[in-house]
């Protein structure tokens, strides 16, 4: 099987609660879990899709510092190649080659700024998301030098510049990209500079109703961090933390 790579095709969410996370998202969002057999880990759904995974936090991880967060995985056709590529371009190997029986191969990185994602060879063709309510639409790196970042996912991907808007003064310019010029699928910026914060991706994941989802946010122990704010193109978006402390993103489209 051919992998369509550079694309983001699953989405991993490591967590202290993992009742307290399935709890929240049903209600912010609509997904619903199902059990994997093969482990401990759940699966949220959309429909009769698939779209993410839960897990427990592992108790070595939180010892080392790791605090809950979402990690995506980006689709490659030679993991262990892009792995040994990351390297030779500043980046570092976390978690190295393996196989996961009956679904593929994974490895998880660094990229030279720090942050962490997966790169992923699926056994099955994995679908592209629709950009639908409850799925996710948006990748998003708060970086602290955009323009080396992008220089190291476009030799590992091949993503193409899509375009650029400025943010201001203090939150500089915002760099879109995608699996080909004529379309985005995220953006990244100086972000983590500004915010005094380490190198980050952040996902979106779209809502029907963007004030109302925000509100059952705070009502079940979230926080909104930023927004909601519109942004180039009439789309609306927010910033907001889990009960855990997972960071992620909701999207609302002008068209919604």
């Amino acid at each position: 099987m051919a992998a369509k790579k550079g694309r983001f095709d699953w989405y991993d969410l490591m967590t202290t609660d993992v009742g307290g996370a399935r709890s929240f998202y049903s209600d912010i969002i609509g997904w619903k879990t199902t059990k994997w057999p093969q482990g401990d880990y759940e699966m949220f759904t959309v429909g009769e899709q698939s779209i993410a995974g839960m897990m427990k936090l592992p108790e070595e991880a939180t010892k080392t510092g790791a605090i809950p967060h979402w990690m995506g995985h980006i689709e490659t056709d030679d993991v262990d190649a892009t792995a040994k590529q990351a390297e030779q371009l500043g980046g570092r190997v976390y978690r190295r080659p393996e196989d996961i029986p009956t679904v593929g191969r994974f490895a998880i990185l660094a990229d030279p700024q720090g942050a962490i994602f997966s790169v992923f060879k699926p056994l099955s063709p994995m679908n592209d998301a629709p950009r639908e309510p409850g799925f996710f639409s948006w990748y998003e790196l708060n970086t602290t030098d955009y323009q080396a970042a992008s220089k190291f996912y476009t030799a590992l991907f091949g993503w193409k510049q899509t375009g650029t808007f400025n943010m201001g003064p203090e939150m500089g310019d915002y760099w879109m990209f995608g699996l080909d010029a004529q379309k985005s699928m995220g953006g990244m910026s100086n972000v983590a500079t500004q915010m005094k914060m380490p190198a980050h991706w952040l996902y979106y994941v779209t809502v029907k109703d963007l004030d109302a989802a925000l509100a059952r946010v705070q009502q079940k122990g979230g926080k909104v961090l930023n927004g909601p704010m519109e942004v180039p193109g009439g789309d609306r978006i927010a910033q907001c933390l889990d009960p855990q402390g997972a960071a992620f993103a909701l999207h609302m489209g002008a068209k919604t």
